[in-house]
């Protein structure tokens, strides 16, 4: 796994050699072009020195003062952004490769919540890539998720509730570990940080009810920050409104809209929206984003007959083997 440190060796290495070759370049041609003038070879030699520090006092002045026009014009980030946005980036990687039923997750979830962004004019760019991010924490443990266990295996059922709200919510911490250790921009690690909020794991916190009446909800909420933007709520909604439409048997339109309606409602009254940013009117955009979206991508099938097959064995052809033109 290349490490983004030799990455960035790599970048100064060759900005090293090009600016030596600039000052090389320069104080040779100041040297030559004496040279041909007439100029004897000593003073010839002492311009060319005048001319590659030149070279070199412009290049120095470059590269000092490039990176405050990057980050004046705004594209420092986007730039950071891009290249995290990349398959071929190596957190990304692991999160395809270790944990691939949470990255389609996470891929369903980015079309969603990059939708949102674009029509409540949120920022779409960082929407799309914190939302590829924000479960990254789960490769640490990724058979405890639903999305990428396999058939008739689920390692919750020899878990008590606790132990498997505790597992649940890490992700969270793991993947705030994860984002600092392959160098992410710190508005991704927000939206990582933000994207369960203060949250309470249902599931498990009801089945652990069901078990004994006196445990507390507070043990079975996540630990993060609730979303104080836009970006990290769009987030927080599509990662939840997708979860729960992927798990409806029969999502059909009105299912769909109610089911991001309710997540939507109930974030509402836990608070978790509260410093999001978020008006009543891009709240109802959301909605009708996302139920479209979901509906789509959710959509009842349609179930196939089977293809008609001929006395010779295959299907819709006839005796000279040719497909049927009727």
């Amino acid at each position: 796994m290349k490490s983004p440190l030799a990455g960035r060796a790599v970048v100064y290495l060759l900005v090293g050699v090009t600016a030596a070759f600039i000052v090389v370049v320069g104080g040779t041609m100041v040297f030559l072009a004496d040279l041909v003038d007439g100029t004897p070879y000593q003073v010839a030699a002492v311009s060319g020195l005048w001319g590659a520090l030149g070279a070199a006092t412009a290049t120095i002045l470059a590269l000092i003062l490039l990176p405050f026009i990057r980050d004046g014009l705004g594209l420092a980030e986007d730039i950071r952004l891009l290249e995290a946005a990349s398959p071929a980036h190596p957190l990304m990687k692991e999160l395809i490769t270790r944990a691939p039923g949470t990255y389609t997750h996470s891929v369903a979830t980015a079309n969603l919540a990059e939708s949102a962004a674009e029509r409540i004019g949120a920022d779409t760019l960082l929407t799309r890539v914190g939302a590829y991010y924000h479960d990254v924490g789960k490769i640490r443990r990724p058979v405890y998720f639903f999305e990428n266990q396999r058939p008739g295996f689920n390692p919750h059922d020899e878990c008590r509730p606790q132990l498997s709200a505790m597992i649940i919510t890490a992700h969270v911490n793991d993947g705030l570990e994860l984002a600092r250790e392959y160098h992410l921009s710190p508005r991704i690690q927000a939206i990582i940080r933000q994207h369960h909020g203060t949250s309470l794991v249902r599931y498990f916190y009801n089945k652990a009810a069901a078990l004994d009446a006196g445990v507390f909800e507070a043990d079975f909420r996540y630990q993060g920050e609730r979303p104080d933007t836009r970006e990290a709520a769009l987030v927080m909604l599509a990662d939840s409104s997708e979860a729960a439409v992927r798990a409806l048997r029969q999502p059909s339109d009105d299912r769909v809209s109610a089911t991001v309606r309710t997540i939507i409602e109930e974030k509402l009254a836990d608070g978790q929206l509260d410093d999001s940013q978020l008006s009543v009117s891009d709240m109802e955009r959301i909605v009708e984003t996302y139920s479209q979206m979901l509906t789509s991508m959710y959509h009842t099938r349609v179930e196939y007959p089977p293809a008609p097959v001929n006395q010779e064995g295959r299907a819709g052809a006839d005796k000279h083997r040719e497909p049927s033109r009727a």
